[in-house]
C-alpha cells in the first residue's frame, strides 16, 4: 500500500511507505542527536544548572588543579573545593608541582583521570608547563594566577582573585590560543610557551632573580635584577624569519612573543595577539643610559617604529643563532645558556577558559 499526499498543484501523490518510514526514522535520529548534545552540554556545563546539581557525584564534571606549592597559602585548596561543589562539579583532583616536574606530568595525570578542566595555580611557569600537556587535546586549561607576573592571565583578563578565577574556570567561555614551541640547540624535545621566550638581557634578569625574592617582594624583584643587568655588551646574532634570508644584528636581547604584555600593564609588542597564528619578534640594542631611556619611551608609547635600537618583526617560525652562548628563558623560566633557539607557532592549539565576553565585543588581547 502507499501513503497519499497532495502537492501544491492539488494533485494527489502516492508516497511509498518506505519513504514515509525513512522520513520518520531520520526525524527520530535528529531528535536523539539533539537530545544527546543537550545532555552532553549539561554534563560538561560551566553553569550551575539544577540538572548538574542534582546529578549523582560520579556524573558531575571533574575539575583538576595543578598547583605550585610555594604559590598557595593556607585555605586555598578548601576555597577551590568549595566553589567547585557549589557550582555542581565534583571535588577537584589536586597535584602539586616539583622542581623535577613543574606541571607537565601532573597535567597529563589529570588528563588520564578524565578531567574536564585543568586549573593551573601558580605563575607563568606553571601555566606554561600545564599547557605543554594540554596543547592539542581539546581539554580546557584555566588560570588561577598566584605568581609574580601572571602575564597570560592579565592578557586574557582573568580575575586576579582566587574565587572569581575559579568561577571563571568553571563557568567561563572557551578560547583557542596559539602555542609557541622552542627547540633549544637542536634538542629533540620542544618546549611550549604562551607569553615570551628570549635570549640575552631579559633572560639574564630571570636567571638572576631568586624565587624566594619574587615571593617576598613580588615584581620589584625583577626591577632589582634588571638594574644590575643593565651594564653589559651587545651580542651578534643571526635571525631567520620564515623562509626569508637570514640577517645579522648586534643586540642586548631578542624576545619572541605570543603575547606582548609586560609587568605593570606595559606592552612591549603592540601588534601581538594570542590567537593570530603569528609570533612577534623584537630586538633591543640600547647603548648606555640614553639608549635604555629610548627603550622605555618606546614601550610607554607602544610605537613599533622610530628608533634604530628597537626593531619589530612578525613570523610563524624564527631561528635566533648567537655567536656565543647566551642566557635564555621560556615564559620567565631560565633554561641556562643557549646558542640557538628555533621557534614555531601552533595556531589555536590550546583551549583556555576565559571570562564571558558579550557577543558584540571583541576578546581582549592585552591591557588598554
Amino acid at each position: 500500500m502507499s501513503a497519499s499526499a497532495t502537492s501544491g498543484t492539488g494533485v494527489v501523490l502516492d508516497v511509498p511507505p518506505v519513504v514515509t518510514v525513512a522520513a520518520v526514522v531520520i526525524l527520530a535520529v535528529l531528535v536523539v542527536v539533539v537530545a544527546l548534545l543537550l545532555v552532553h552540554r549539561v554534563r560538561r556545563a560551566r553553569l550551575p544548572l539544577p540538572t548538574v546539581l542534582d546529578a549523582e557525584p560520579e556524573d558531575r564534571p571533574l575539575p583538576a588543579v595543578v598547583a605550585h606549592p610555594l604559590r598557595i597559602g593556607d585555605g586555598v585548596r578548601e576555597k577551590v573545593t568549595r566553589v567547585c561543589t557549589e557550582l555542581g562539579w565534583r571535588e577537584p583532583l589536586w597535584w602539586e608541582t616539583s622542581a623535577e616536574d613543574p606541571g607537565t606530568g601532573q597535567a597529563r595525570a589529570a588528563l588520564e583521570c578524565g578531567a574536564d578542566v585543568v586549573m593551573a595555580c601558580g605563575g607563568d611557569g606553571t601555566v606554561r608547563s600545564v599547557a605543554e600537556a594540554l596543547a592539542g587535546t581539546g581539554v580546557a586549561m584555566a588560570l588561577l594566577p598566584t605568581g609574580t607576573g601572571n602575564l597570560l592571565a592579565r592578557t586574557l583578563a582573568t580575575p586576579m582573585d582566587l574565587v572569581p578565577a575559579v568561577r571563571t574556570a568553571l563557568t567561563g567561555d572557551d578560547r583557542k590560543v596559539d602555542v609557541g614551541w622552542v627547540r633549544v640547540d637542536g634538542a629533540e624535545q620542544e618546549r611550549a610557551f604562551l607569553v615570551m621566550a628570549g635570549t640575552g638581557f631579559d633572560a639574564t634578569i630571570m636567571e638572576a632573580t631568586p624565587e624566594a625574592l619574587k615571593v617576598r617582594v613580588g615584581p620589584l624583584a625583577y626591577v632589582i635584577s634588571g638594574l644590575r643587568a643593565m651594564r653589559g655588551r651587545r651580542t651578534r646574532v643571526t635571525l631567520t624569519l620564515d623562509e626569508a634570508p637570514p640577517f645579522r644584528r648586534r643586540t642586548r636581547t631578542v624576545l619572541i612573543g605570543n603575547s606582548g604584555t609586560l609587568l605593570g600593564g606595559l606592552v612591549l609588542m603592540p601588534a601581538a595577539s594570542v590567537d593570530d597564528g603569528l609570533l612577534d619578534v623584537v630586538s633591543i640594542a640600547p647603548k648606555g643610559i640614553a639608549g635604555w631611556a629610548a627603550v622605555l619611551v618606546r614601550v610607554l608609547t607602544r610605537r613599533r617604529r622610530g628608533h634604530p635600537r628597537i626593531e619589530h618583526w612578525q613570523a610563524r617560525s624564527i631561528v635566533v643563532a648567537a655567536d656565543a652562548p647566551q642566557p635564555s628563558q621560556i615564559d620567565g623560566d631560565p633554561i641556562g645558556e643557549a646558542t640557538e633557539l628555533a621557534v614555531r607557532v601552533s595556531q589555536g592549539a590550546l583551549v583556555v577558559r576565559v571570562p564571558d565576553v558579550p557577543a558584540d565585543l571583541p576578546p581582549d588581547t592585552g591591557p588598554a
